[in-house]
């Protein structure tokens, strides 16, 4: 964790829990060395995971009742009075249900509210198109002052909410509702807010990747290796804003190829965040990517789900190979000659 968070590193299995477990037990540590730390819930605390907090520091977790509206607006006013206060729902409800409190309240007055928003992408698959929530990372990216984190797994979700306590103004961590594959073996593994962290390195193509796609792209990278011989860069965008310019633009230099992996809609999510960036960096490479589609989704299980829409890992081999298949003009540099 980052210094000064007052956590203890060692205690969060994030082998047995889910992330929104992990977040529950990383407050309760945070609080305990910080007491403006205050929680505020849309009568979620159990699906949300904020129980072991309201167990533990029972007047400082505030139940609005079933009112996303509201949970952000009371949020905004103890930021206002000095508190820092961690505002749980639904990934969906904080994201549209609650938007313009979120753009009027928080955002446009700059304050540190965290938003800990779960259920995210199809985590919640088997629930129905009504709580999918595969649209927020769009929206999120939209709002002026936000910064918006993507963990991939308990360990970093463990670091994220550490780092957002100090963070200047508003966050948005998305997190799932299930249990996700794990990737890294602890917290220490050099998480900063707006850097991305590289999983593994490589020359022929990078995979630039954020949440449950993480640990997949590190899976397809093994198996292109294995398989094809390949050199693949894996980078964990674990922050969409502020996105890691530099980290893309190296990467577009180095392996002129970039395919981006999400669960999330195709439109305005982590591929078009690194399109941005590719095409004011001025130099080309070949570019796909790899999410959800423009509609709404099959009902069913996450994982079958991730396989169906091929962000799992034979997904992203069969798009590598798609990718690696593209010719690139002669200039392989990638300059724009204008």
């Amino acid at each position: 964790m980052p210094e000064g968070t007052g956590t203890t590193s060692n205690v969060y299995d994030a082998n047995t829990l889910t992330q929104a477990e992990i977040y529950g037990r990383v407050l309760c540590d945070l609080a305990d060395a910080d007491p403006r730390i205050v929680a505020v819930t849309a009568d979620m605390t159990r699906s949300t995971k904020i129980g072991v907090f309201q167990d533990k520091h029972p007047e400082r977790v505030f139940n609005v009742g079933i009112a996303e509206q509201n949970l952000i607006g009371i949020a905004a006013g103890m930021a206002r009075s000095g508190l820092v206060p961690f505002a749980s729902t639904m990934s969906a409800f904080a994201s549209m249900r609650a938007l313009e409190q979120i753009r009027t309240d928080v955002c446009y007055q700059n304050l540190n509210v965290n938003i800990i928003a779960t259920h995210s992408g199809v985590s919640f698959g088997q629930a129905g198109t009504t709580h999918h929530c595969t649209e927020d990372i769009a929206i999120m990216r939209a709002l002026a002052n936000m910064t918006l984190i993507v963990p991939a797994d308990g360990y970093e979700t463990a670091n994220a909410v550490g780092a957002c306590v100090s963070w200047p103004g508003p966050v948005y961590i998305r997190l799932p509702r299930r249990f996700e594959h794990v990737h890294y073996a602890n917290e220490d593994y050099g998480f900063e807010i707006g850097k991305a962290v590289t999983v593994s390195e490589g020359t022929d193509i990078t995979i630039v990747c954020c949440g449950v796609a993480v640990y997949h792209a590190a899976e397809a990278a093994k198996l292109l290796a294995d398989r094809d011989g390949l050199s693949v860069r894996v980078l964990n965008m674990h922050t969409i804003k502020p996105i890691d310019e530099q980290a893309i633009r190296v990467a577009v230099s180095e392996t002129h190829r970039i395919l981006t992996v999400e669960e999330h809609n195709v439109v305005g999510g982590l591929g078009s965040a690194v399109a941005d960036v590719i095409v004011t960096g001025g130099k080309g490479c070949a570019f796909a990517k790899i999410a959800l589609p423009d509609c709404y989704l099959e009902v069913g299980n996450p994982k079958d789900l991730y396989s169906y829409y091929k962000i799992d890992a034979d997904g992203i081999v069969a798009s590598v190979r798609e990718l690696l298949g593209r010719e690139l003009e002669a200039d392989e540099d990638g300059d724009d000659e204008v």
